[in-house]
């Protein structure tokens, strides 16, 4: 299946929203990306477009970015780019959303600290220890002559 994957860098816009449904859990929230570029007679930075995203996280994503972001804070987003449109009130709505497949703080304009959940025990399932991967020399094949081969 042909998908259009995207990697965005941009500002948290709006605080997530984080809904338990049925179907597992499900966050969304909007981040802004502006193109900056340098004006050259000024010889100073000016801030472009602005383009406007809907991201949404499902599943363990869903809740980490529900716990983790907050307004304003600068992300990176990797998921499918999916542009749709609707007609509300007779007029005629297109919205850009990223179903995301990773988040996460963009490191290069601040830092960061990962904690790792913990995941969750399965009832009932004894933990197994590493296998031996070792293969155990029998003394009986140890002192065996090697076959000569016959050829023919």
């Amino acid at each position: 299946m042909n998908e259009t994957i995207v990697g965005v860098v941009g500002n948290v816009a709006t605080q997530p929203v984080f809904r338990e449904t049925e179907n597992g859990s499900s966050a969304r929230f909007r981040m802004a990306v502006t193109a900056r570029y340098l004006d050259r007679e000024k010889n100073e930075w000016k801030d472009g477009h602005t383009n406007f995203f809907t991201v949404w996280a499902n599943r363990q994503l869903a809740a980490n970015v529900a716990a983790c972001l907050s307004v304003g804070e600068p992300v990176i987003v990797h998921g499918r780019l999916k542009i749709r449109t609707d007609v509300h009130d007779g007029k005629n709505w297109t919205s850009a959303d990223i179903d995301a497949v990773a988040i996460g703080h963009d490191m290069a304009r601040g830092t960061s600290m990962f904690r790792r959940e913990p995941k969750p025990e399965t009832a009932g399932v004894p933990s197994r220890p590493e296998p031996n991967w070792e293969t155990p020399v029998e003394d009986s094949e140890a002192q065996r002559e090697p076959e000569v081969a016959a050829v023919t």
